[in-house]
């Protein structure tokens, strides 16, 4: 009996073992949700491939074609939490359609493969393509993500705006917000850098964005897993190795193979940590993922606001061209204070539950 008992036991083990594994292969419904996040995200990145023809085109200077990124940002800063708590009741897959619908609207009134398609067919053709794109999603996210009905939140307004008292919760935000304020500086101004000072021809400019979006592609990836074992040494590898990137970027500018290098490293180490960062708040927010999901892309933009701002102004001054990469430089060192202070609260939380 005895002996039987313990083969129950570890059969038993073994299928408890089995279920806690992830699956082999992720769910479709992960690819769509991601298609969504990709358009969405390209609109914002699309922009600095094409800043010097709408510059040309508006008849304005680069840094005023800039603030279109600004602006874009402060959007998204009032719109991500202010949205998440207008449909925090609303079942996720209308939600999800919706919001894909007015972004598709948005386009018609109105990264990479942008610069490409913007050398082609002037600036406003990647937006065009952007909003049809967007409208073909929603019909995928209408078969893709299961019908959820209304939303059964554990919660109220009140529960989710508790999450605000979280001190750990306000460091993620901050590291969120220098993370991409220093990498957007640089990279939002990065087509006169690498046309003007490394005198890379504007037909290789889109290569050039190529390696920052793989770079970021590789580092998300990387990031993520790293960051299930080892989130904190992530996050702070990445605030140090974006940072001395982009000093090497301002000392290299005016080598061009260099110079197209560093940018794509930029991508892998600057938004790498991103997922990571954004892991972290759903976990210090507690009973408040939602409003915690919607913060971090408040501040990731933010950064993105205050960064391009200030970046545009360096544009103009007597740094020139390198002046964006010197703001980037300084805003992502700043990363270091909320990642090196988060690891060190987390020590001191481990080591008084290890007395208690």
């Amino acid at each position: 009996m005895s002996t039987r008992g313990g083969v129950l036991h570890a059969r038993g083990d073994v299928r408890a073992e089995e279920h806690d594994r992830p699956p082999a292969r992720l769910p479709s419904v992960i690819y769509v949700l991601a298609l969504g996040t990709f358009l969405m995200g390209t609109t914002e990145f699309v922009v600095a491939g094409l800043l010097p023809q709408i510059a040309g085109n508006l008849q304005v200077s680069v840094a005023q074609a800039g603030l279109l990124i600004t602006v874009f940002a402060v959007g998204m800063i009032v719109g991500a939490p202010l949205m998440a708590m207008l449909t925090l009741r609303l079942p996720k897959r209308l939600t999800l359609m919706l919001a894909l619908g007015v972004f598709a609207a948005g386009h018609v009134v109105g990264v990479p493969l942008g610069a490409f398609a913007g050398q082609l067919m002037g600036w406003r053709g990647p937006f065009w393509a952007l909003a049809a794109l967007a409208a073909a999603a929603i019909a995928l996210i209408a078969r893709a993500v299961p019908h959820d009905g209304p939303a059964q939140h554990a919660g109220s307004l009140r529960s989710e705006l508790a999450a605000l008292r979280s001190g750990r919760l306000w460091l993620v935000l901050a590291a969120c917000a220098t993370t991409t304020g220093g990498v957007l500086a640089a990279y939002s101004y990065i087509s006169p850098l690498l046309t003007g000072r490394a005198g890379l021809s504007a037909g290789l400019l889109p290569l050039a964005l190529v390696g920052f979006g793989v770079g970021a592609l590789a580092g998300s990836i990387v990031g993520g897993r790293l960051g299930d074992a080892r989130p904190h040494t992530v996050t702070i590898v990445a605030a140090a190795g974006a940072t001395l990137l982009l000093l090497a970027i301002c000392l290299l500018s005016g080598y061009a193979a260099a110079t197209v290098l560093l940018v794509a490293l930029l991508g892998f180490f600057g938004l790498g940590a991103n997922p990571v960062l954004m892991s972290l708040a759903v976990r210090f927010a507690g009973r408040a993922p939602v409003l915690a999901s919607a913060l971090t892309i408040s501040a990731f933009n933010f950064g993105t606001a205050v960064g391009s701002w200030i970046a545009g102004l360096a544009l103009g001054s007597s740094l020139g061209t390198t002046g964006p990469a010197v703001v980037g430089t300084a805003i992502a060192a700043l990363t270091l204070i909320p990642t090196i202070a988060i690891a060190l609260t987390r020590r001191r939380h481990s080591a008084a539950a290890a007395t208690t």
